[in-house]
């Protein structure tokens, strides 16, 4: 570095009648005889806070150079003339590093230090300073910077900004661009400069570029001029008329430029940020560029005069500025002015004359829509979320080809606004709630619940109740129908719609919390064949009829009903659109519709579309429209799921049990991978089964074939790893022929210690009763057991017996047919012996223990044999799970059967020696 270097010393002036601090302390730097730098308290010098005075005093402890560093860093904070002395000389340093090659900053001149020792200020040890010292420090800086970076893992404009944004300027050729209104022809001025440091205070030092040619004028230095002009040359390849700039060499001087030549760098403004050029556009240009006119409309300012699907709202446009709302007189300026800057109300303008006008029309044609036919509450909710659904010719051709937000933007009216804020924070609703009527205490957050529910079914709008497992979804949808029952416009009853394994315990918590309920079962395990088929009688004074989705498709009369609400419960019951439950389901007519799950989201975004298809049919498009706008929404860098996000999260209602905020009495839960290895017996098995596989692949036909190949296989091998036993279809389950049996024997043999219960999830049936009998065995005591095959009508007693009864210690469970709806809090301890692969099946499954009423901390076990097929499951079950949590949540299915071959063969693998010699 050549040139004189910099030192703005500044002492705090002195205040006679200041108070001092009393956390404060007067810090300066001594300087040894042996050249070592020191903070030290000391008298006459300006006081710092106490936690400045430790971080520095902390740096300095760590070396000279780490301390230099850390008053470079320090931000804007006033010291004391040696502290500003050294702080400059820092500054310097880190200044040089901005404008020099990574680990490279040549050290200034001896010329250049003498005069810096000529500038110190008085202090403690300055007898000592000298050039060879500077020169050390200098060294001991750039030792101390690199050895951060390497820490922080951060490129230098990174790790700088994190500290004092202002460093991010020096070292760089910023764009400037005033007004000069005295000008008429010319009325912009443009500079380029950059900033070699940073003085004392806030503002940063600006010198002409010009001025570079001359501070780098030393051949030495060549390098340094290189590096600060590199941006401009790489910039001047995209941008022409910077080009010619250069080659001209006027980018070294001030610029006069007509409005024309203004817009030319606010076009490639873009162009130039990316090259590493910094914008600084004038001041009152709000957003570092002109005002733009926007076209600006506004949906729902008055309240609709029906509700529900049947409501319309109003729909307004009107051109505005800055807030303000410009005359047709002016609008037709504008447009006559063209592309480019135009002067109106006193500032300059940005016009696009292509967009205003698309945007004005695209605008003007809703506003007429709405006018002739009315714009729906679903139509307002696209359009304000900034959703496209049915561009290119599908449905919800209203919101098709919005206009860009930069030219035209929906805005919610007053009673929209109010109504939406109503359903995004719930918290401030009021309404009805059960009182008396409802045989329990209504948690704070439940009695929110309710009141949401109420609110967007009072509108006819669909709600989804999406709290977690164990919340009491079911309790308030009992309150709610409490509630209902004084709403004089409608006498019709509820409708319920659950698992058939969950009908008695709907019927049961009515029965406990509700007792004034009128409640009718429809199943055959609760009601008569002549009640099922001539049901008039039993529904005449009914508030509440409870039904399975398989009764949906035998009896008809439920889906003659018109109902008062329908509620779904595991709504992802419906998440496959074109089955003939889901069909059923959407089939239904009420007045209003709720959806209760834990996982809206449960594999795809096609269940999501599938649940608000039955909710609020239309909102989110046809299914072919859906796809379409959530493949755009996946292809933006980074995906945006914003716009989705903004549509559907009002009709969403997610409360988390481990949200302090909303229950503060459940324990912990804590999942933990239990990693087994492989029997001999297995390994051998699994390494035939994937050489079989190999050979198999190769002659597959077509994709059918193919595709059943695959899921054989991969079937076969979770087998494989529960038990060599179940792989080969045998008979016999021995300890011995699996690692998963002798690591769940370990694990029961503790939970049996301390006389704790076990929850035990499995996904085949038949694999039950060979864990029934090796628990039995660790035990001591036999367990319970619940599959498919276990009646409606039993299901009940067992739960209540591994609640009630302490003598039962297990309970093995399918993972289909006991892995939501059951409350099992008794046990502490869940095992999924092997993986489903969805974490959201998982999770339900482990909220069975896991939820109120829980008073001790639930331990999760999740079985993995190491080495194979399940390893590399669990990995990307835990990529889903960061997928899934991006939209309430959203993801992508772990679809198997479209993988190539050689990525299926990586899959199943074997890693013998990770997983067999990890038995030994």
């Amino acid at each position: 570095m050549s040139g004189k270097l910099a030192i703005e010393a500044r002492p705090e002036p002195a205040s006679s009648d200041s108070t001092p601090d009393p956390l404060s302390h007067a810090v300066g730097v001594a300087l040894s005889p042996h050249g070592a730098l020191r903070l030290e308290e000391a008298d006459g010098h300006a006081a710092l806070d106490t936690g400045n005075t430790s971080r520095l005093g902390q740096a300095f402890a760590r070396g000279a150079g780490d301390g230099l560093l850390a008053l470079a860093l320090a931000g804007d904070l006033s010291f004391s003339p040696d502290l500003a002395f050294w702080r400059n000389f820092a500054n310097c340093f880190v200044a040089a590093r901005c404008q020099s090659e990574a680990g490279k900053t040549p050290c200034p001149a001896p010329d250049d230090l003498a005069a810096l020792i000529d500038e110190a200020p008085p202090m403690r040890g300055g007898e000592y300073l000298d050039v060879q010292l500077l020169t050390e420090l200098w060294l001991s800086l750039q030792n101390a910077l690199e050895a951060d970076l390497a820490r922080a893992g951060l490129e230098l404009d990174g790790y700088l900004a994190r500290h004092d944004s202002r460093w991010r300027h020096v070292g760089r050729v910023h764009f400037n661009l005033a007004e000069n209104r005295k000008d008429a022809g010319k009325p912009f001025a443009f500079l380029a400069t950059y900033v070699p440091g940073i003085g004392e205070g806030t503002t940063l030092r600006h010198a002409p570029l010009g001025g570079a040619l001359r501070e780098f004028a030393g051949t030495g230095a060549k390098p340094q001029l290189l590096k600060l002009l590199e941006p401009v040359a790489r910039a001047s390849e995209n941008c022409p008329w910077l080009g010619a700039l250069v080659d001209t060499g006027e980018i070294f001087h001030p610029l006069r430029w007509t409005p024309a030549e203004a817009l030319r760098l606010l076009a490639d403004s873009a162009v130039l940020e990316q090259a590493g050029i910094i914008l600084r556009m004038p001041a009152s240009w709000p957003g570092r560029r002109p005002s733009r006119p926007m076209v600006e409309a506004v949906v729902g300012s008055a309240e609709p005069s029906k509700v529900g699907a049947a409501q319309l709202l109003d729909f307004s446009v009107a051109v505005v500025l800055d807030g303000e709302t410009l005359t047709p007189a002016e609008i037709d300026e504008l447009l006559a002015a063209g592309n480019g800057l135009a002067m109106l109300r006193g500032k300059w303008v940005e016009i696009d004359q292509d967009r205003l006008t698309a945007a004005l029309d695209r605008y003007g044609q809703i506003a007429q829509l709405a006018k002739t036919e009315g714009l729906s509450f679903g139509q307002a909710m696209r359009l304000l979320a900034g959703a496209g659904i049915g561009a290119g010719g599908e449905e919800g051709r209203d919101d098709a080809a919005l206009p860009t937000v930069e030219w035209g933007r929906v805005t919610a009216g007053t009673w929209f606004a109010e109504t939406l804020a109503q359903c995004r924070t719930p918290d401030t609703l009021a309404g009805a709630l059960p009182g008396g009527a409802l045989r329990a205490e209504l948690r704070p957050y439940q009695e929110t619940g309710v009141r949401w529910l109420s609110f967007l079914t009072r509108l006819g709008l669909g709600a989804c109740l999406a709290d977690d497992m164990g919340l009491g979804k079911t309790l308030q949808v009992l309150a709610l129908a409490l509630a209902s029952r004084c709403d004089t416009k409608s006498h019709r009853p509820h409708l319920v719609v659950a698992p058939a394994s969950l009908l008695a315990n709907w019927a049961g918590e009515a029965g406990r919390f509700a007792p004034d309920l009128r409640v009718f079962v429809a199943h055959p395990a609760f009601a008569s064949r002549e009640e099922l088929t001539g049901p008039e009688p039993c529904l005449a004074e009914t508030d509440l009829v409870i039904t399975s989705y398989g009764s949906l498709l035998r009896l008809d009369w439920l889906a003659q009903m018109q109902w008062h609400l329908v509620i779904i419960d595991e709504a992802q019951a419906i998440k496959n659109a074109n089955t003939k439950q889901a069909r059923a389901v959407k089939a239904l007519r009420a007045d209003g519709r709720i959806a209760l799950t834990g996982t809206p989201v449960e594999n795809n975004l096609g269940d999501l579309w599938s649940i608000f298809d039955f909710l609020n049919p239309g909102l989110l498009g046809s299914a072919r429209a859906f796809r379409s706008f959530a493949k755009g929404l996946a292809a933006e860098h980074p995906p945006n799921y914003a716009p989705l996000r903004r549509l559907v999260a009002p009709y969403i209602l997610r409360r988390m049990k481990t949200d302090r905020r909303v229950i503060a009495d459940l324990p912990d839960k804590t999942e933990v991978k239990a990693w087994c290895a492989l029997s001999r017996g297995q390994a051998a098995l699994y390494q035939r089964t994937v050489d079989d596989f190999e050979r198999l692949l190769e002659d597959a036909g077509d994709d059918m074939s193919r595709r059943g190949l695959v899921l054989s296989t991969l079937m076969r091998l979770k087998q494989i790893c529960n038990h060599a036993s179940h792989g080969a279809g045998g008979t016999e389950w021995s300890r011995a022929g699996s690692g998963k049996f002798e690591r769940l024997a370990e694990i029961a043999a503790t939970v049996a210690s301390r006389q704790e219960k076990m929850l035990v999830f499995t996904q085949f049936a038949e694999a039950i009763k060979p864990l029934c009998s090796l628990l039995a065995g660790v035990f001591g005591k036999e367990g319970l057991a619940l599959s498919g095959d276990t009646a409606v009508g039993r299901r009940k007693g067992l739960v209540a017996r591994f609640q009630e009864d302490e003598t039962v210690p297990f309970f093995v469970l399918s993972l289909k047919a006991g892995g939501s709806g059951l409350t099992l809090t008794a046990a502490s301890h869940v095992v999924h012996f092997d993986r489903w692969w969805n974490p959201a099946v998982e999770n339900q499954a482990t909220d069975r223990a896991f939820r109120i009423g829980q008073k001790r901390n639930v331990l999760v076990h999740k079985f993995v044999c190491r080495g194979t097929i399940e390893e590399r499951i669990d990995e990307m079950i835990e990529a889903k799970q960061q997928m899934a949590a991006q939209l309430l949540a959203g993801g992508g299915e772990i679809n198997l059967t479209e993988l190539g071959d050689r990525d299926l063969l990586d899959l199943v693998r074997l890693d013998l020696s990770n997983a067999v010699d990890a038995a030994a």
